[in-house]
């Protein structure tokens, strides 16, 4: 009985706490933002993610499912500053605007800080967990502990602090310095990195380059970090990470395998979708049923990517010659221009064989369905912890930012992955518009993946194995103890103010 009467206080305990969650504007923060704070819900912990109108149907679906098992997890809205930065009214997303206007995305963060201060001021949460674009450091005025939440792996922040420190590729001259190999110092393993390949704020000022200084000492001073990972994926680089970056950093992924089992499936496939999303995750599903186990690759670049049409098309004649089934996720910007880039009936030649999904897929259900055997992918953080969770081996294609250094840990060190090209790539957008990966290189890369050779594939079995320790670590393992931890901690630090 006593027993009981602890367990009832510390639930009513946990419900009496509340916490902000407030993610950047982009897909790929809104939804692991959404299913922390829903991992804290599922805790009792009583949490609202603050965002704005245009991009709550991404996340909708996903809260109203937990209100519905009786979670408490809401939303609440606040205004964009569109008029300010120069958008239209409802474009409030890094993936839904115009490379010409991301800057204006960018903007818009530091204008926002305006509402985030008032409603944290007005509603006094017990603390406030925060991208790391979002300093919020009005919590800090009113006593209240801040959390510092990273959508990009620990490897990529020690290489990019690395760099930062030692300036490496800025050491590099001649014409073929963009393209001269070089070790990263300071870390755990050589790692090779091309200047070329780096993400642009360590080649030309941009608008991370100017605040990357005030950004990390904001994110150094807060409580501590919470991060999309788990410590077997990347255990030497955690403990650097701790030893000279955070103290405090708490390891709770991969957020995809964290829901409830009876919520899981429904759950996972809603992730990231709005209500228009429901045939396309028909569509995925039934097609799926139809394929052979481990035979399909999914083709997938996330929610941000700007390919050419000669691109597109050298991608689609090469999908089409590998004689390999694929299910291809193509964003509905592209497809729009298909009459540009599409071969002639080409979704008719594929009947069967080959689905292409226009926009919206349910990528972490997609990846986990038994029918898949390898993704090709992009090598965005998100992308990257759901095929670990799902035990697939990787294509790389890494397009910006940090995609070319996750490259390496998949490639190279975790070595459950191959590069798709292996010419001159870069960074920056009017580089890599000048190189096309040609229909016969992708074909050769994917047709490695053949289904019936289960075991045999590359990468198979340490793709296996890492999944495993995924699911141990959500399971009563490290992440879940991390999360554990961190609820517990900000629990503490209100009770000692």
């Amino acid at each position: 009985m006593e027993d009981i009467r602890t367990a009832t206080r510390e639930d009513k305990s946990r419900r009496a706490f509340r916490v902000f969650f407030i993610p950047f504007f982009a897909t790929s923060h809104i939804v692991p933002a959404v299913d922390l704070a829903w991992q804290f819900a599922a805790r009792g912990v009583d949490s609202t993610v603050l965002i704005t109108p245009a991009n709550t149907p991404l996340v909708r679906r996903t809260v109203d499912r937990a209100h519905r098992a009786g979670l408490p997890l809401r939303l609440l809205t606040y205004p964009f500053p569109a008029a300010e930065v120069g958008l239209p009214e409802g474009l409030e997303n890094l993936s839904t605007v115009s490379p010409s206007d991301e800057e204006k995305i960018y903007r818009a963060t530091n204008l926002a800080q305006a509402s985030h201060d008032h409603i944290i001021r007005e509603s006094r949460p017990h603390a406030v967990i925060a991208d790391v674009w979002f300093p919020t450091t009005v919590a800090d005025d009113l006593g209240i502990p801040r959390v510092t939440f990273h959508v990009v792996s620990i490897f990529s922040q020690c290489v990019m602090y690395s760099l930062l420190k030692s300036r490496a590729h800025d050491k590099l001259a001649g014409p073929a310095a963009d393209s001269t190999p070089f070790v990263v110092p300071y870390l755990p393993d050589p790692v090779e990195m091309v200047r070329s390949e780096l993400p642009v704020f360590l080649r030309r000022p941009n608008h991370l380059a100017e605040n990357i200084d005030r950004l990390k000492k904001v994110s150094q001073s807060a409580y501590g970090v919470v991060v999309n990972t788990f410590y077997e994926l990347e255990e030497p680089y955690v403990d650097l990470y701790r030893a000279s970056e955070c103290r405090r950093a708490w390891l709770v992924g991969p957020l995809s395998l964290l829901y409830g089992r009876e919520n899981e499936m429904a759950a996972v496939t809603e992730r990231g979708g709005d209500e228009s999303s429901a045939s396309n995750e028909e569509l995925c599903m039934a097609w799926l049923k139809t394929q052979a186990p481990a035979s399909v690759v999914f083709v997938c670049f996330g929610s941000w990517n700007h390919f050419s049409e000669e691109q597109l098309r050298e991608m689609a004649l090469g999908l089409e010659a590998t004689g390999v089934p694929f299910l291809w996720a193509v964003r509905e910007e592209h497809w729009e221009r298909a009459t540009e880039w599409a071969p002639s009936q080409f979704e008719k030649r594929l009947a069967g064989r080959g689905l292409v999904v226009r926009g919206w897929a349910p990528q972490a259900a997609i990846l986990s369905h038994p029918a898949v055997g390898a993704f090709l992918t992009h090598c965005g953080w998100n992308s990257v912890t759901e095929g670990v969770a799902a035990g697939l081996p990787m294509i790389t294609w890494p397009l910006v930012f940090d995609h070319f250094i996750i490259e390496r840990l998949v490639v190279g060190l975790l070595q459950v992955g191959v590069k798709m090209y292996g010419g001159f790539r870069s960074t920056l957008r009017e580089e890599a518009a000048k190189v096309v990966v040609g229909r016969e290189v992708i074909a050769q890369v994917v047709a490695r993946f053949v289904p019936g050779v289960d075991e045999e594939i590359e990468g198979m079995r340490r793709a296996r194995a890492l999944a495993a320790s995924a699911k141990a670590a959500v399971e009563g393992g490290t992440s879940y103890r991390d999360l554990n931890s961190l609820i517990e901690g900000l629990m503490s630090y209100r009770a000692g103010c």
